[in-house]
């Protein structure tokens, strides 16, 4: 029985951690297997490689995913709590790693879901320790978070306009030219207003004409409002995070939001974001 726990604790270690020779190995190796996987993914979705070698990539990709429901089994066996596991981020997408040759047996398309494996990748940050990266990261998403509503507004008032210049376009125009409903114009204002013009559906008339020029000029004017909130948050967002350091002379933390000196030594707070 203390065998069989030192063997539990052992392969532990290996799977799970990434600070022994052993671990390291482990997981460079499965990053290895995933991208090898995700290359047959890949290849299999060519016609002419479908053609030739469908049965051979079937056979390796089958391999892969014996090999993946290995290393899931093993990780819920040595796992202290393996519904913990089981229900975390990494456990599920270790699981939808397998389910999708599973659900091939029966629709042969879902195959292709596999390439859901690159989320596997993550782990890859773990591996080379790349950390501080997901610290940067953070910033972006401080960001989203504090643009939110800002951004909530702005998508509203242009689903607004755009409603207003598809039904206009509709009235004016009409189905003789290519404007058949309301929904139609609305189609045609998203894509003026965003300036990418299929020209699909064209205004004929004078009256069309000014009104899309219009949109045209106000999408230019609006394109840039979501990046601008954006920017601002995240200047923000790392601002607020160069408080949060200690005052480099006297240590006092907790700063007001827009203090620029130390309320204790008057010494400046700003420091260089990594």
């Amino acid at each position: 029985m203390h065998s069989k726990n030192d063997w539990r604790q052992r392969l532990y270690v290996i799977i799970f951690q990434t600070d022994t020779v052993a671990g390291r190995r482990f997981d460079s190796t499965l990053l290895l297997l995933i991208l090898s996987s995700l290359v047959v993914v890949i290849l299999d979705s060519i016609d002419a490689v479908h053609q030739n070698y469908a049965n051979v990539l079937a056979y390796i990709e089958w391999g892969f995913t014996l090999i993946f429901a290995v290393e899931y089994g093993l990780r819920l066996y040595c796992s202290p709590k393996p519904l913990r596991y089981a229900f975390s981020f990494y456990g599920l997408v270790d699981l939808l790693a397998i389910v999708p040759s599973i659900l091939a047996l029966y629709y042969s398309d879902a195959q292709y879901l596999l390439i859901v494996r690159i989320i596997r990748m993550l782990r890859i940050f773990r591996v080379l320790k790349l950390s501080p990266y997901l610290k940067q990261a953070n910033y972006l998403m401080s960001a989203l978070r504090g643009s939110k509503q800002k951004i909530v507004v702005f998508l509203v008032s242009v689903c607004t306009l755009v409603t207003v210049f598809g039904t206009l376009m509709y009235v004016i125009e009409g189905p003789e030219h290519g404007f058949t409903s309301i929904p139609k114009g609305i189609y045609w204002a998203i894509v003026t207003l965003t300036t990418v013009g299929f020209g699909d559906i064209v205004p004929k008339t004078a009256l069309g004409q000014v009104i899309s020029s219009l949109v045209m000029i106000t999408g230019y004017s609006i394109i840039a409002v979501p990046t601008g909130i954006f920017t601002a948050e995240l200047a923000n967002a790392m601002r607020g995070d160069q408080l949060r350091h200690d005052c480099p002379v006297c240590k006092k933390n907790n700063h007001e939001p827009n203090a620029a000196f130390c309320s204790r030594c008057g010494n400046g707070l700003y420091k260089k974001v990594e």
